[in-house]
C-alpha cells in the first residue's frame, strides 16, 4: 500500500504521516526514511528536533539523500519517507545537469521531466522493498508568485513528482491547518 501526504510549510503533515504510520496494523519494523541533507545549523537543529520528536515512536532511521530506490530495507517494513522536497533539492542540486547550449539556454521542461521520472523510478523500486509506503510532500505552485531558473526547475519537478506519484498512491491526505482531508482513497473508491 501507497499513501501519499502532502501539505504547506508546516501544515502538520509530517505528524500526521507519524501517526498514520503509527496505526498499520501487522508485523515488521517502522523505517523512517530521512532525506533532508545536514547542511548548517539550521539544518541540523531541524534534523535534532525531528529525531527528539520520533524517540518514543519507534521508528529505525535511515539517511538517504539521493537514489532512494538502492535503500535496503528489512522484510515488511512500515516506511515513512520524509519528505519528497528535499529528496527532490537534493537529486536536482546534487545532480550533473546538462549544460546549457552555445546560448546559454538550459531546456529546464525536459530537465524537470528526467529527473522527476528518475525519482518516481527509484520510489516505485522502493514500494517492492515495504509492505507500506508512505510519503511527505510539499504542495507547490500555490504562492501566486513568478519564479525562475533553478527554483523554477525544482517546482517543476517537485509538481510533476505529486501528480504522478498522487495518480500511483492508494491513499492522497492533504493536511491543512493539522486537519487532514482525503483526495483520493481505493478503499473507498475516491
Amino acid at each position: 500500500m501507497f499513501t501519499l501526504v502532502i501539505g504547506g510549510s508546516a501544515s502538520g503533515k509530517s505528524d500526521y504521516a507519524e501517526r498514520h504510520v503509527l496505526s498499520l496494523k501487522g508485523d515488521g519494523p517502522r523505517i523512517y526514511i530521512a532525506a533532508m541533507e545536514p547542511f548548517g545549523e539550521e539544518a541540523q537543529a531541524r534534523i535534532a528536533r525531528h529525531h527528539a520528536m520520533r524517540r518514543d515512536r519507534g521508528f529505525e532511521t535511515i539517511e538517504c539523500y539521493r537514489n532512494i530506490g538502492d535503500v535496503c530495507l528489512p522484510e515488511k517494513s512500515k516506511v515513512l519517507l520524509e519528505d519528497l522536497g528535499n529528496l527532490t533539492a537534493n537529486e536536482l542540486f546534487g545532480a550533473d545537469l546538462p549544460q546549457a547550449d552555445a546560448y546559454g539556454n538550459l531546456n529546464t521542461e525536459h530537465i524537470a521531466a528526467d529527473l522527476s521520472d528518475r525519482i518516481a523510478a527509484g520510489i516505485e523500486r522502493l514500494l517492492t522493498k515495504c509492505s507500506h509506503l508512505t510519503i511527505v510532500t510539499n504542495e507547490v505552485f500555490s504562492g501566486g508568485k513568478e519564479y525562475e531558473g533553478e527554483t523554477l526547475t525544482y517546482l517543476r519537478v517537485l509538481a510533476a513528482l505529486n501528480r504522478k506519484l498522487a495518480a500511483r498512491a492508494d491513499l492522497v491526505v492533504e493536511v491543512v491547518c493539522g486537519l487532514p482531508e482525503i483526495l483520493k482513497s481505493t478503499e473507498t473508491g475516491r
